[in-house]
């Protein structure tokens, strides 16, 4: 398609692009649920049928949630795990350092918790560790007196660990979603909707949405063992879909279909501030008014995930399962404190990794690497890096002899694929991930013939070269960009992965105001008839916001997201500015 508004090149290197490729299916859709033709356009670009329509704005969980049987070895998992209740085994739940294994382990502690069943938690150290489960730890758990472990959100690839916990005789059940081989590690049960025998639709849930089946196949396995009565009541699943929410956000899976209706579920529940540790997180973090999927992604899980990246690795997990309001706000307190670190951190790393992306030869991906680097925030370097790149992007961080690598990708390539590739052609010592997100440990001399192999894998996958481009939902005028709009197109949430925040152009409006804000730019655009505010983020320092502050007092496209504004009892709408480029003239205009 042509670029829109003819920006081929904006000042962020991108190609502007209409999302919707017939209108008609747009109007169909705003005339069969009688709203604005521009929200039926964002629908149809979102590929919503008209016969489905109507659940994807109200997603339900009684309409959508599958009978967790369905899952190869849930069955098994569950017998073994109310086995392991109703006699007073020793659990324990082994997790990931991020939020997605965080959350996972403390809805499962949480469950066993309420259903008596003694549980804890290893979370491994993940400089001193590494990812997922290991010989070393899982020996010491069963030396503890742990009969079994239930890892979450990892394992799926751990086939040496888990051998020697069967050595041992400790029973493991994996709970995971990652990419998975042929193979499998000797465990009870392999619990993952991306083994290559599983049949499930649901294979882009997040660790924590297993985790939620596998409560909910365990709950009504107690319940036909009669556990619940005489004085124990039946746990309350739905109560802990703010850890579900907040996990699958995260850990940008998808959110359509079965995680759509976790997300704007588990929203609703951590609106009402029912889990001690969030709600101590938000009051940290100064989160006022409605959390949203926004909220949830910037604002509370980079939180979580700092004690796992730069301080205490369980953190996460014990704020998350916590009781005490004053235990709640001290651990919340260390992790908003480890958050600020990571940034620290984080800002020097991610200069040096963008000056050597920028240095290097353009192709398919973007592979940075450097000695020192923390490997506690190369997963957000590289998430940075594809932003400003628009290609998938990986970040090694080299110590002792030995490379840990992150990678994030965009739609339409596997990048958890192309690592498990590259460890099975030799290249890697190991790595998985799923396909928008990777890890990998590999040898700092491999890493040119890495680079080499996943760009032409990415190539191959994509079909063509991957280019820089900004999805827009069309156009809107100042005038048209209202309170009610912006109202309109929340129904259309909650958004992230797999179903893009709706994103407009404001064509050729008048920049009459622009100025720095700290690290961001604020400005005033200007229509025929009313003005419009917007804000940069984080764009101070970079090609956009020296652009927009030079141009001031003159008109340029525009392109941003819409919000209703409700800062301190305000009731205006605001523009979130991406991307901007210059009003380029016409060829008639020139001759």
């Amino acid at each position: 398609m042509p670029a829109f508004l003819g920006v081929s090149r904006s000042f962020t290197g991108k190609r502007w692009r209409l999302r919707l490729a017939d209108e008609r299916a747009g109007l169909a859709l705003s005339q069969r649920l009688g709203v604005p033709e521009i929200v039926g356009r964002v629908l149809a670009a979102r590929g919503v049928a008209p016969d489905s329509a109507e659940c994807f704005l109200d997603p339900l969980l009684r309409n959508l949630l599958p009978d967790p049987s369905h899952l190869l070895d849930m069955d098994a998992a569950a017998a073994r795990l109310a086995r392991a209740v109703t006699h007073g085994e020793q659990i324990a739940v082994f997790a990931d350092y991020d939020v997605d294994g965080a959350t996972s382990a403390a809805l499962l502690l949480r469950f066993f918790a309420a259903v008596g069943g003694p549980a804890r938690a290893y979370i491994p150290d993940r400089r001193r560790e590494g990812y997922g489960p290991n010989a070393p730890a899982l020996a010491k758990l069963h030396a503890e007196g742990v009969s079994l472990v239930v890892t979450v959100d990892c394992g799926t690839l751990a086939f040496e660990p888990l051998a020697e916990a069967a050595r041992l005789g400790l029973d493991v059940i994996v709970v995971d979603h990652h990419e998975a081989e042929p193979k499998l590690p000797p465990a009870v049960a392999v619990v993952n909707p991306n083994r290559l025998d599983e049949r499930s639709p649901h294979k882009e849930l997040a660790a924590v949405g297993v985790a939620f089946l596998l409560a909910v196949a365990v709950n009504r396995r107690l319940r036909a063992d009669g556990r619940y009565g005489a004085g124990r009541a039946e746990p309350d699943l739905m109560a802990w879909l703010d850890l579900v929410a907040l996990g699958t956000i995260c850990d940008v899976v998808p959110l359509t279909g079965l995680n759509r209706a976790f997300v704007a579920q588990g929203l609703k529940v951590m609106a009402g501030r029912t889990n001690c540790g969030l709600a101590a997180l938000a009051d940290v973090a100064r989160l006022e008014g409605r959390v949203s999927a926004y909220h949830a992604a910037f604002v509370l899980g980079p939180r979580v995930n700092a004690g796992g990246r730069v301080g205490q690795c369980d953190l996460g997990v014990r704020l998350l399962v916590a009781e005490d309001g004053v235990e709640a706000h001290r651990i919340a307190a260390a992790l908003d404190a480890f958050n600020a670190e990571r940034r620290r951190i984080e800002a020097e790393v991610l200069a040096s990794a963008e000056a050597q992306a920028a240095a290097g030869a353009a192709g398919p991906i973007v592979l940075a690497a450097g000695e020192g680097w923390h490997v506690g925030v190369i997963g957000i370097v590289a998430a940075r890096l594809k932003e400003r790149f628009g290609r998938p992007a990986c970040v090694v961080g080299i110590d002792g002899g030995i490379g840990k690598g992150s990678g994030r990708s965009v739609p339409g390539v596997d990048l958890g694929a192309a690592v498990i590739a590259a460890r099975q052609k030799g290249l890697l010592m190991n790595g998985g991930g799923h396909a928008m997100a990777a890890g990998f440990t590999v040898e700092p001399g491999k890493i040119a013939a890495l680079r080499d192999f996943l760009a032409e894998r990415v190539e191959a996958e994509s079909g063509a070269p991957v280019e820089p481009s900004l999805g827009l939902d069309g156009a809107l005028t100042p005038e048209a960009a209202t309170r009610a709009l912006a109202g309109e197109l929340e129904r259309v949430g909650p958004f992230g992965t797999g179903n893009a925040e709706p994103r407009f152009a404001f064509p050729a409006v008048q920049l009459v105001m622009a100025e720095p804000a700290g690290e961001h730019v604020r400005c005033v655009l200007a229509g025929a008839q009313a003005r419009l505010k917007g804000i940069a983020f984080r764009a101070a320092a970079s090609d956009l916001g020296r652009e927009l502050l030079r141009l001031r007092g003159c008109a340029i496209h525009v392109a941003g997201r819409i919000e209703r504004d409700d800062w301190r009892g305000r009731e205006g709408v605001q523009l979130f500015i991406d991307d901007a480029a210059p009003v380029r003239p016409s060829r008639a205009a020139s001759a």
